[in-house]
């Protein structure tokens, strides 16, 4: 069985990297430091950020395949795994930002850290910077290694985590960015979403699947979930769900004058399990009834 390598302390993952532990809970690590290894499968049990600068070869995460470009940033959760096993050698490259949730204890941070959805993005979702963007990624990677060398202070946990916490807003600005300036990509996205939601109701698939959750819709358009719903809201300002649940509205109020069809025909057609359910999304989003909206139309 192949073996993962799980990294569960900070100083373990410095130790593999050759890198100084300065701090218990947060560490930039600069990998070029690191031994050259074998490809493994690597497993972080804390919030892991790579910043590659140079093109490295394949990491596998997941089932996608990602080829790291220069002045990428890709972002992991506690629990993640990334890697393939290969009997190859690498020498590793680039920075990686880690650092461990107790960090965040008592923080503003630990309020908002879900907010950022790109830790659950897939690897093929990366951010990719441009040249000022990623002086900005390095500046405030030094100012951390810079409050991580200085003696610890009252004020160390306060400067460290609030540093984290403006690295991670650019992040976040960047990533608005890159929807932004991929927008021709995303309409394909969105296209073929729309195409796909029509080919869903006019399947079987209601009958068998029941209604599309986002995830479900996320996988089908090959996107993680939060890479895809952050991607339809930035698009049309509405949720995922939100999308989805305006597309059942509207082939329902078409499917409602069949009128040899019941309400409750009408609703095992578009994948709900109750009738109930339906006829309360429907006055939620319509202001009627199905019955009602049948009558005065």
């Amino acid at each position: 069985m192949e073996q993962i390598v799980n990294f569960k302390k900070i100083s373990e993952y410095n130790d593999f990297n050759n890198q100084e532990t300065l701090h218990p809970l947060i560490s930039v690590v600069h990998l070029e430091n690191a031994a050259p290894r074998q490809f493994r499968r690597l497993q972080y049990d804390f919030y892991t950020i790579f910043l590659k600068q140079i093109k490295c070869g394949d990491l596998r995460y997941g089932l996608n395949n990602y080829d790291y470009e220069q002045g990428t940033l890709i972002f992991l959760a506690s629990g993640q795994v990334i890697g393939d096993h290969k009997d190859e050698y690498y020498q590793p490259q680039g920075t990686a930002l880690v650092f461990h949730p107790d960090l965040l204890n008592g923080t503003s941070l630990a309020r908002n850290i879900d907010d950022y959805n790109f830790f659950s993005y897939a690897v093929n979702e990366a951010l990719h910077l441009s040249d000022q963007e990623r002086k900005i990624i390095m500046d405030c990677f030094d100012k951390i290694e810079y409050e991580l060398k200085r003696p610890i202070d009252k004020h160390s946990k306060k400067l460290i985590t609030s540093n984290v916490e403006l690295f991670l807003n650019y992040c976040d600005r960047f990533y608005d960015r890159q929807f932004i300036t991929r927008d021709d990509i995303n309409k394909g996205i969105l296209e073929r979403f729309e195409n796909f939601l029509n080919g869903y109701f006019t399947s079987e698939k209601p009958y068998t699947i029941g209604l599309p959750s986002v995830a479900y819709c996320a996988d089908e358009m090959h996107l993680s979930a939060n890479y895809f719903g952050d991607l339809i809201k930035k698009e049309t300002g509405k949720s995922a769900q939100e999308y989805i649940q305006n597309k059942i509205i509207d082939v329902a109020k078409k499917k409602i004058f069949d009128h040899s069809k019941t309400v409750s025909e009408i609703a095992y057609e578009l994948g709900f399990k109750y009738p109930q359910h339906f006829i309360r999304l429907f006055k939620k989003r319509v202001g009627h009834t199905p019955k009602e909206y049948r009558s005065i139309n």
